[in-house]
């Protein structure tokens, strides 16, 4: 299977299946010298992993990360950074009856004209826990941002119809949907409770909000930072969609309301009186903190009964048995901060090639 490798400097090639020993990435081309533990690639992984609350799958999985290659002394040493989180939980006795039919909203179908061939054990490659190793090497490439003072707060905007209206940071946090308003968590929760009452699930959006970012990061033609961060994030199985800045509201904008004015700044510098383009301009980043928004569809598998087909394209009803989400936007907060973790890691260390100058720093200055 091709397709399972992401970047360009900065490049991860994640394997493993949801039902099988385990999952795990391997990270290429992160510098030396970066100050790096088990720890530091945990934090990002309790994020995400299962059985957290009641809006999330009970399956039970610590997500324990081994560190294999790559790390000496506590610093990367710059050869590929291997790590493995083993499956401890896996019940695919839950899963056996699929194998005779597809499931609305999942891959199997396409699986299978494609390969002729399906891991039915909750979805193999197909499945959520792929992102494990998603989220291993964007931990990496966070820390590797963290370093030149580059920080994200990425949070749940919307769960269902509830919105948010008001921002907390702190409040991110301090409920299990990572809500930074505790009003609209609260009401989201009510929500998700009717939902899972009904045997049925939600969507949602992710937002991530980038500050620090320096000008001048990703190129003007097919390496736009916006469309590298578009392909990344929508290679999530769960996102639909993705908005920059004002994202689908530009279509209903003139260019007077849309366009961001450039003022002077500090020191001789440039700022931009609003962020309407999310600091995003003709692909290249303008330094104003990066607005990106993600779609997360309603999780596909739902007791509720639906209408489907068995292999041999008879129709039937079923209702799907397993450990599944009622929302998947929760757990997917911390994967869609990864996925744009290696975006901005891979353009920083490709920018460095960007002019004679940046070359001569490295090879002449001393």
């Amino acid at each position: 299977m091709a397709g399972s490798s992401f970047g360009t400097i900065f490049r991860i090639t994640t394997w493993g299946e949801s039902h099988g020993a385990g999952l795990g990435v391997v990270v290429d081309g992160c510098p030396a010298g970066l100050p790096l533990c088990e720890e530091d690639i945990q934090i990002f992984l309790n994020r995400r992993k299962p059985g957290q609350s009641k809006f999330a799958t009970p399956r039970k999985e610590d997500d324990k990360v081994e560190i294999l290659s790559g790390i000496f002394e506590g610093k990367t040493t710059g050869t590929p950074i291997s790590m493995l989180v083993r499956n401890t939980s896996q019940r695919s006795r839950d899963y056996s009856e699929i194998a005779s039919y597809y499931r609305p909203g999942h891959a199997d179908y396409t699986f299978d004209e494609k390969y002729g061939f399906r891991d039915y054990r909750g979805g193999g490659r197909s499945s959520g826990r792929e992102t494990i190793g998603r989220v291993a090497a964007g931990a990496i490439a966070s820390k590797l941002l963290a370093t030149l003072g580059i920080t994200m707060t990425t949070y749940t905007r919307s769960i269902g119809p509830v919105t948010i209206q008001t921002f907390d940071q702190e409040q991110i946090e301090k409920n299990n949907l990572y809500m930074p308003d505790e009003n609209a968590a609260a009401e989201a929760s009510e929500y998700l409770l009717y939902c899972m009452k009904e045997q049925n699930s939600s969507g949602g959006t992710v937002e991530c909000i980038v500050n620090g970012l320096p000008t001048g990061l990703g190129d003007p033609v097919f390496e736009k930072l916006d469309a590298n961060l578009g392909k990344a994030i929508l290679s999530i199985g769960a996102v639909k969609a993705i908005e920059i800045g004002d994202g689908m509201a530009v279509a209903s904008a003139t260019g007077r309301s849309n366009n961001d004015p450039f003022l002077p700044g500090e020191n001789g510098t440039i700022k931009k009186a609003s962020n309407h383009a999310g600091g995003v301009l003709g692909g290249i980043s303008d330094g104003s903190p990066l607005i990106l928004r993600a779609a997360i569809k309603p999780t596909p598998s739902i007791a509720s009964f639906q209408d489907t087909v068995n292999k041999q394209g008879e129709p039937i009803s079923v209702s799907i048995k397993g450990r599944h989400d009622p929302i998947i936007v929760p757990r997917a907060v911390v994967v869609v901060e990864s996925m744009t973790s290696l975006v901005l890691a891979d353009a920083l260390l490709l920018n460095m090639t960007a002019t004679m100058d940046n070359v001569k720093k490295i090879y002449t200055d001393k």
